[in-house]
């Protein structure tokens, strides 16, 4: 087929309308439900759990925001965007008309009134079934893939289409978008109409599935993201979903998965399991397949959440293969296909590891450890039972110190990146290793008291030159962790800005407030305290800021707490009692102004930050063409430049080029240009604590002697 071809698919095409939007209904909590030709309404239980749930988050969650009038606005901004948050469906006469309730909703939960979700969201369902029959009768008349038109694929802050008219233009283009896809991804064309035809089959029954249940958690769930972005409404089938995965003995390939926007999004890698250790998939990745052994592909674009696990689900040791949409390909990144073998995820495959890098300056050799930490893990069943030999990072972490003690380091870096958190208590024990004593974390509920965690031991494992890694990733526990060693002093944090996920959230278990003990109710995710760093600093939305910066891939206005809607506020409280360890601020000009005359000079890092700005001007191009042939030729330049710009870094580090950016994914001899800066920061670090004269021959005077 060329590029001037009528392009002709199945009917069943504008089924895409049902599948995104329960795609995105099932992003804030689950999915919408089972529908009838006589619309949804709420179940008897459900006007007594929304009373409930109002109470809680008006005099149990952090903020303590009243069920009044201006979240009642927000609340509704809230549940359409979750119903419709690329404008695809709706109109603005749909929204307009839903204006009369803007300040109406909070009077109507707190009298138990949930006619209004349920209305509109029959209209969704009515919008749903146009766009869906208007998408058949664009396929059946064919698609011209010689156009001159171009799409622009982020849709979030784009107003509501104005009339049917122009939203007939954009599904035009959408459909066009959809088949160019899948064409230029290698799919000939009947693969193509067969995928297509499967999906949109697909979305429709997923909305034909749609129950009252999914309406109401995804109302309720908007009146909690309306407050913060952490606060949210279980069903009580998510509830059961929700201890299988905190248990972690679900063989499954070890990936937290939400539903946002079409596809199924990879939101985190749990350390140990399948996808960690494949490399082949990381963060920001789309599911749109999946295959079980020896059988075809099936399309989950628009599936709920819920059915997409499932379908990925499956016995210990079998194989799944997904065919994902990478994340560091932009918008129109092409489609590839992995496999995974399912395996439960095991605790010893969580902990920490050490290595040890040489390096050699001015004619000797330096020792730099490096403590690669994935997550704050500790193993509680083994020491609720009294074993003495029990799994924690603290004690993982204290047995490599002595190892690398052992193999006389000079520095050391401990290894944050990627490290989304977990234990609390562990992240404040561990900081306990690297001071003598003192408090480590403020946690401040919303009664206003504020409890501190301490280390109290007085012992400290190592005191050497001490240097934190931490990326965007980085969260919550890591940024306690971070910030802690940060204050006191302690050691230098290299990298990016963290995350900023400076909140607690509690699971409460709404059959508590149940008359009938038989009825399930669900739970309610509540915010109910927020951490704050020593110096009284909340890490909320600022996350710790590096004491030296190095670039990055991942955009902040698209990772972090700052990136989520209506996240709660940076504040600060009154600062604890501590003892720094020492005063680095003499010591990080210098150190900093080192490393960027160093990684000035150095190919192979300034050939790293090539790649990096590259991959960042794909990812910003939202905009692409509907012409096939543009489009390819496009694509593929993107891809040569890319490729030449890893291979030029490649070379640099003596090693062999690549002839595509797959054989670059699946490459297990990336050198780290970032963990290798950081190790001659360390060297700096060491000298100028420990061999001052040479330090000062390399340029590393202090602050005050300049």
């Amino acid at each position: 087929m060329t590029g001037n071809t009528m392009f002709r698919l199945s009917r069943r095409a504008g089924s895409l309308v049902l599948a995104l939007l329960l795609a995105l209904i099932l992003s804030s909590s689950g999915a919408l439900a089972d529908s009838s030709d006589n619309g949804l309404m709420a179940e008897p239980q459900h006007p007594e759990t929304a009373k409930v749930i109002a109470k809680l988050l008006a005099y149990q969650h952090f903020r303590r925001h009243p069920i009044n009038d201006d979240l009642s606005s927000t609340v509704l901004d809230s549940y359409l965007d979750a119903l419709d948050p690329d404008r695809y469906y709706l109109l603005q006469s749909d929204v307009e008309e839903f204006e009369h309730y803007r300040t109406r909703l909070d009077d109507m939960l707190l009298d138990g009134d949930l006619s209004v979700p349920y209305r509109i969201f029959s209209r969704l369902q009515q919008r749903t079934k146009e766009r869906s029959a208007f998408a058949l009768e664009t396929l059946e008349s064919g698609l011209d893939l010689n156009t001159d038109q171009q799409l622009d694929l982020d849709r979030r802050k784009t107003e509501w289409v104005s009339d049917e008219d122009a939203m007939n233009r954009l599904w035009r283009q959408r459909v066009k978008h959809d088949a160019l896809t899948l064409l230029l991804a290698g799919e000939t064309d009947e693969q193509t109409r067969d995928l297509l035809r499967s999906r949109y089959e697909g979305m429709a029954e997923n909305t034909s599935r749609s129950s009252a249940e999914d309406v109401f958690e995804t109302f309720m769930s908007a009146w909690g993201r309306a407050i913060d972005p952490h606060t949210n409404y279980m069903s009580p089938r998510n509830s059961r979903e929700f201890d299988i995965q905190m248990r972690l003995s679900l063989e499954g390939i070890g990936a937290v998965l939400r539903t946002h926007r079409d596809f199924t999004e990879v939101v985190e890698l749990i350390p140990g399991g399948p996808a960690s250790k494949s490399g082949q998939l990381e963060p920001g990745d789309r599911i749109i397949g999946v295959a079980q052994e020896g059988e075809d592909m099936v399309d989950v674009v628009g599936w709920r959440l819920r059915d997409v696990v499932d379908l990925i689900r499956g016995p210990k040791e079998s194989e799944v293969r997904l065919r994902v949409l990478p994340a560091t390909g932009g918008s129109d990144a092409p489609p590839r296909t992995i496999s995974l073998t399912r395996n439960e995820v095991k605790l010893e495959e969580q902990a920490a590891q050490k290595e040890v890098l040489d390096l050699e300056r001015d004619g000797r050799d330096y020792r730099v450890g490096v403590i690669k930490i994935p997550t704050f893990y500790a193993d509680f069943a083994a020491a609720e039972a009294g074993e003495e030999d029990y799994r924690s990072t603290t004690r993982d972490v204290r047995r490599l110190l002595h190892e690398l003690a052992d193999e006389d380091i000079d520095a050391l870096v401990v290894d944050l990146r990627g490290n989304a958190g977990g234990s609390l208590r562990e992240a404040a024990d561990l900081t306990g290793l690297f001071i003598p004593k003192g408090p480590v974390v403020q946690i401040r509920r919303s009664d206003g008291n504020t409890e501190v965690l301490q280390d109290r031991d007085g012992d400290i494992a190592y005191d050497g030159p001490l240097s934190v890694m931490v990326d965007r990733f980085s969260a919550s526990a890591s940024e306690i962790f971070a910030g802690a060693i940060q204050d006191y002093g302690r050691g230098l944090i290299v990298g990016e800005q963290t995350f900023g996920k400076g909140t607690v959230q509690s699971l409460v278990d709404l059959n508590r407030f149940t008359a009938d003990p038989q009825q399930e109710a669900g739970r309610l995710k509540l915010t109910i305290a927020k951490f704050y760093r020593v110096t009284g600093s909340s890490t909320q939305k600022e996350g710790v800021i590096p004491d030296i910066a190095f670039p990055s891939a991942s955009r902040s206005d698209e990772v972090g707490e700052s990136a989520a809607t209506n996240a709660l506020p940076w504040d600060s409280i009154q600062a604890a009692r501590f003892e720094p360890f020492s005063n680095l601020d003499q010591l990080i000009p210098a150190l900093k102004r080192r490393h960027d005359e160093r990684s000035s000079r150095d190919e192979a890092y300034q050939a790293f930050v090539a790649e990096l700005e590259k991959i960042n001007t794909i990812a910003d191009r939202t905009v692409v063409s509907l012409n096939r042939e543009q489009r390819r030729s496009e694509r593929e330049a993107s891809n040569q430049a890319r490729l030449e710009k890893a291979n030029r870094r490649r070379a640099l580090h003596n090693l062999e080029p690549l002839e595509s950016l797959e054989d670059l994914r699946h490459s297990d001899d990336e050198p780290d240009t970032l963990l290798h800066a950081t190790a001659e920061i360390m060297i700096d670090m060491y000298a100028m604590q420990h061999q001052p004269a040479l330090a000062k021959s390399w340029g590393l005077e202090l602050a005050q002697d300049r």
